[in-house]
């Protein structure tokens, strides 16, 4: 899932006096919130962004849901199991309703799984789905929709089949290309079923207002199945594009949380105001990608030059100071059952001899000072790639390169990346699911729309299938982290980073638990002191 960097830059000092927030009802605990963007849709089939995810997980569950550590637990399955072969799974539903009164069924997630397997949704999140049987097939048209591997066996008993075993699908249902959808809805009124009014959910919240530009707003659904623990009855999420005031906003209570800080003001902040500052480990990289149409990316030697003569520690330790690691790899520590693959020997260099080397591979490849390489990088506009891409334009200056920055609208800049219209992209991504293929998948060549670069390169898909097709999970790791290495001896991109999550929460927001997947349900939050915290979910039963 692609990620937009935002922050805030100003002093609370700065700030009036007294918060301004909209009116709480009497007796209702309401919370503000800092959502980073506006969201392009909340269609789940038509979303990629986590400010996104953040709305929509909130009015729709899958199969599994998030617990608040970020955990796959039961969510509309109760129980699960699965054949030995690990390729058909049987998901048992509890009794639960859309917040219509009409009963989930399992046809709601055959439905669904059909839908953003088909052509005409043209979902850019469908290759996440290509291990179900048949998906990809049915994705590129080339089989119908009846002969994706979902059934239901009754109302209450959804059955998926796989193209191979898959130990990381309960995880997997709990991402928003797995949601079920209100067939009787979606069928009825086509695309306008996601606008206030017409948004039927089956999750803690339902949607009642979106104002463009200003907020969307989500309330309590009483007929979610555990809404009597849910204990915060209305919130607010807001585009926080304005860095400056989205802190301010925080540290004088207009909101009660945001979902970034600004990577430079950590310690500051740390300092002054600890108890609002909650950062973590997080599994995500912030990475270049280089189009493969470029003529000049066509050569392995420039493509590695550029990205070994990248100061990642300057980076880092001088500009972000918040925390985020040197990526020389494409896969962050801390994946479940995965040993990184080996950086490149460069990493170890000295900057100077990685200066040198690059040079020398620039002017292996046709350029130099008579002939110099001149690029561009679209990039973000939000203030962690502010910061760096000057950075990163000085590297590549110190080596004979002539680079061009053009700054974007992070949707904007994102849209391009998809359609091609780059010629280096600054982009990130978080995981959709705790294993390594979640990375690795991005530059796989079925990928598609995501796999920015449009790198394909048969021996490397042929690791991932044989990973795909691997019981022993220390033997499947073995396979991925060989197409890992692989992956990065090619260079398509040029890993810079490695994230940390950055969340200003104000202390009195309770059920917010620091977690590697930063997914935080509302359904778990609560205000001290306004009534009891919902209590966490049950463990898994299957």
């Amino acid at each position: 899932m692609f990620v937009l960097g935002l922050a805030a830059l100003s002093l609370a000092a700065c700030a009036p006096k007294g918060p301004s927030r909209p009116p709480c009802p009497p007796g209702k605990v309401c919370i503000q919130a800092g959502n980073v963007a506006e969201p392009v849709s909340l269609d789940p089939h038509k979303i990629t962004g986590v400010w996104e995810d953040r709305i929509v997980s909130n009015l729709l569950v899958g199969l599994t849901e998030a617990d608040p550590e970020g955990n796959a637990v039961p969510g509309m399955a109760e129980r699960w199991e699965t054949t030995p072969d690990g390729l058909v799974w049987t998901f048992y539903l509890r009794d639960a309703d859309w917040s219509d009164g009409v009963p989930v069924t399992a046809d709601d997630f055959v439905f669904a799984l059909r839908r953003i397997m088909s052509p005409q949704t043209a979902s850019e999140y469908a290759s996440l789905l290509y291990l179900i049987k048949n998906a990809q097939a049915v994705s590129e048209g080339k089989a119908p929709k009846e002969a994706l591997g979902v059934r239901a066996v009754s109302p209450k008993v959804l059955e998926i089949t796989l193209e191979h075993p898959a130990p990381y699908l309960p995880q997997l249902a709990k991402h928003q290309t797995m949601y079920p959808l209100p067939r009787h809805v979606v069928e009825r009124l086509g695309d306008k079923w996601v606008t206030p009014g017409n948004y039927v959910s089956n999750g803690p919240y339902v949607v009642t207002d979106w104002k463009l530009g200003d907020y969307v707003k989500i309330v309590k659904n009483p007929r979610f199945y555990e809404a009597d623990k849910v204990c915060v009855d209305e919130i607010y999420l807001y585009p926080t594009s304005d860095a400056t005031m989205a802190e301010r906003r925080v540290l004088r209570g207009e909101l009660d949380m945001n979902a970034d800080i600004q990577s430079n003001r950590i310690a500051f902040l740390r300092e002054k105001t600890p108890q609002y500052v909650r950062t973590h480990t997080y599994l995500g990289v912030t990475y270049l990608a280089f189009n493969s149409s470029v003529p000049a990316f066509k050569d392995k030697r420039v493509r590695v030059a550029l990205a070994m003569a990248i100061d990642r520690d300057f980076i880092t330790q001088k500009l972000l100071r918040g925390g985020q690691k040197p990526a020389y790899t494409f896969v962050p520590p801390g994946v479940a059952n995965y040993e990184p693959a080996k950086p490149p020997a460069w990493a170890a260099w000295p900057l100077e001899k990685r200066q040198a080397e690059a040079r020398r591979l620039l002017a292996q490849a046709g350029y130099g000072p008579g002939r110099p390489l001149k690029i561009e990088i679209k990039h973000r506009n939000t203030p962690d790639p502010m910061l760096f891409m000057p950075a990163i334009q000085a590297d590549w200056k110190a080596i004979g390169v002539d680079t061009a920055l053009a700054q974007n609208e992070a949707q904007i800049a994102y849209a391009a990346f998809r359609s091609r219209d780059f010629q280096v992209a600054d982009a990130a991504w978080i995981a959709d699911y705790n294993d390594a293929m979640s990375f690795l998948y991005l530059q796989q060549s079925a990928t598609g729309a995501q796999n920015y670069g449009d790198y394909r390169n048969p021996a490397y898909d042929a690791l991932l299938a044989k990973a795909d097709n691997e019981p022993d999970a220390k033997v499947r790791a073995g396979y991925l982290a060989q197409a890992e290495q692989m992956m990065l001896d090619d260079a398509p991109v040029a890993p810079i980073y490695f994230y940390v999550n950055k969340n200003l929460v104000a202390p009195k927001v309770t059920g917010f638990v620091d977690n590697i997947v930063d997914q935080h349900r509302a359904r778990y939050w609560c205000v001290a002191g306004s009534r009891t915290a919902p209590a966490a979910p049950a463990a898994p039963k299957g």
